[in-house]
């Protein structure tokens, strides 16, 4: 199943019992992709994100690594064709890369941001939908 990330799931990846990290690293189905602003979004963030998580700076790019090893980033030149239809159906304009991404992968969105759900041309899943839809493909 492949899914664009949004950044707060990637957030959440550094958690160290976060239920995002159980879904990336457990199940090799997920194609995972995401906007190059999102890991300069982690980078801006990472004393915010080392603290929160109790992560030092040696673990915290641990981490930031791992995570690499299953998303994939896309810089805006790869997307910027679908950037004018998703600023058409995108409800937030902080979500039309996500949607552009989206649109140019042919594929679904992770996101727990409720204001994703507003449009009805891209299929938006939350963690939980994506750990019931996950536990019902796996024995």
């Amino acid at each position: 199943m492949k899914l664009v990330v949004d950044t707060k799931v990637l957030f959440s990846f550094f958690k160290k019992e976060s239920k995002t990290k159980k879904l990336i690293l457990n199940f090799e189905l997920l194609e995972l992709a995401t906007p190059s602003f999102c890991i300069d979004e982690l980078e801006r963030h990472k004393e915010l994100i080392s603290r929160k998580s109790r992560l030092s700076n040696g673990e915290y790019e641990e981490v930031l690594n791992a995570l690499l090893i299953f998303v994939k980033v896309f810089s805006l030149s790869e997307y910027k064709d679908c950037l004018q239809n998703a600023k058409n159906i995108s409800p937030d304009p902080d979500d039309i890369d996500f949607e552009a991404l989206a649109l140019n992968l042919d594929c679904a969105i992770w996101s727990n941001d409720k204001r994703l759900k507003q449009q009805s041309v891209v299929k938006v899943f939350s963690t939980s939908e994506l750990l019931k839809l996950l536990s019902k493909t796996t024995p």
